[in-house]
């Protein structure tokens, strides 16, 4: 079934209670979802995606720092790896070709001390079995030409590291799904997911009237974010068995003053801690630094950026930007990560998992998408299109 008007064509049909009939039913309208919406639709399957929000893109798409990853922290031919490398391709040659503002900034790993050199360099290492391309070591002068208020010992330097508009991007994926006839719900909930006869039966509600509606769908892609774990577990997977269930991490990011942002030209990164990438300084599309995210597990959801935690920002800035003052930093916005490693636990990778072996054909959950999620969003779309039948 195809619907140019797709959301016209939904709307028409809801007020007749009478949903049915899709290939495919994406739920989650982030990055990633309208991904796998796009690449789904492009090939002919007709596709319904439903979001919780008001509008796509408004949680971890857009609470992140925005930056085009190149591959070097994953372990190699992790599906982290080998998609942050695609995704990065396809995300460049995307932004190009659709006027996409992105910028190739290049990032700068550094090492303070002789300890961090050794630590830098088995980092290097994993890049290279990687194919990360273009790094190459920087120190004393040609450090100080690049970034002159910089206080390192040795850095990494990886060219193919940058930013984008991360709300162009979802723009992009969602008018490629929309051309394609793929049809978006928003403030649309999944209560039920049933599989019967070869065909799932999703229960919908609608968050603002609680009109609920069936849709039923060949396919389903739970691209659900944060609540992946949860609608996984609702259409019968045993996540708690499986180790899949989803932590929050939650990142705060502080803005520097504009001072502080003229003397800063590359993305700067110390080494990384056990739950991300530490406390780094990424610019964005208009000139503005921020150094973010920490790392915090919380129980709940929250964006509330704590003020207090200025002064912890300060300490872990300063050790490679000793210019900095406390004055500097000013609470700017918070994320959330759904990570599938809690505290002090080991490297988990992307799960995306194609359910027929829990009884659930054509059920695709993706699990533990966080960074580099933004970078790999196209390089997943495909891979979800290729684990679902025609």
């Amino acid at each position: 079934m195809r619907c140019d008007a797709s959301r016209k064509c939904f709307a028409s049909r809801a007020r007749r209670n009478q949903v049915s009939d899709f290939d495919v039913l994406v739920i989650g309208a982030g990055v990633v979802g309208l991904a796998c919406a796009a690449a789904l639709a492009s090939r002919g399957d007709s596709v319904l995606i439903v979001e919780r929000n008001a509008g796509p893109g408004q949680e971890t798409s857009s609470r992140n720092s925005g930056v085009i990853h190149a591959g070097i922290y994953y372990p190699s031919n992790s599906l982290k790896s080998r998609l942050c490398t695609r995704g990065r391709a396809l995300l460049y040659a995307r932004a190009a070709r659709e006027g996409i503002a992105h910028r190739k900034l290049g990032k700068l790993l550094v090492a303070s001390d002789a300890a961090e050199v050794v630590r830098l360099e088995a980092l290097a290492k994993r890049a290279a079995e990687n194919g990360v391309p273009g790094l190459r070591w920087i120190e004393g002068d040609e450090l100080r030409a690049l970034e002159p208020h910089l206080h390192a010992r040795q850095a990494l330097m990886s060219p193919e590291s940058g930013i984008v508009d991360a709300h162009g991007l979802v723009t992009s994926y969602r008018a490629q799904a929309g051309a394609n006839g793929a049809a978006l719900s928003l403030c649309t909930r999944v209560r039920t997911i049933t599989y019967t006869s070869g065909q799932y039966d999703i229960e919908t509600e609608h968050c603002q009237t609680d009109e609920r509606l069936v849709v039923h769908a060949r396919c389903v892609v739970n691209a659900a974010g944060l609540e992946a774990s949860q609608v996984a577990a609702v259409a019968g997977v045993p996540v708690q068995a499986l180790g899949y269930v989803q932590k929050l991490c939650k990142g705060d990011y502080f803005q520097l003053a504009p001072r502080i942002a003229r003397l800063v030209s590359h993305l700067i990164y110390p080494l990384p801690v056990q739950a991300g990438l530490g406390v780094h300084l990424t610019l964005d599309m208009g000139g503005q630094l921020r150094a973010g995210p920490d790392t915090e597990y919380v129980d709940e959801p929250s964006y509330h950026v704590d003020p207090n935690k200025g002064t912890a920002f300060y300490e872990a800035v300063r050790r490679y930007l000793p210019c900095v003052t406390q004055d500097d930093f000013t609470p700017d916005y918070a994320g959330l990560r759904p990570k599938l490693q809690g505290p002090g636990e080991a490297f988990r990778d992307f799960v995306i998992e194609e359910a027929s072996q829990h009884g659930l054909p054509g059920l695709v959950n993706l699990l533990g998408i966080e960074s580099p999620g933004l970078t790999a969003s196209e390089a997943i779309g495909e891979h979800v299109r290729d684990l679902l039948p025609r």
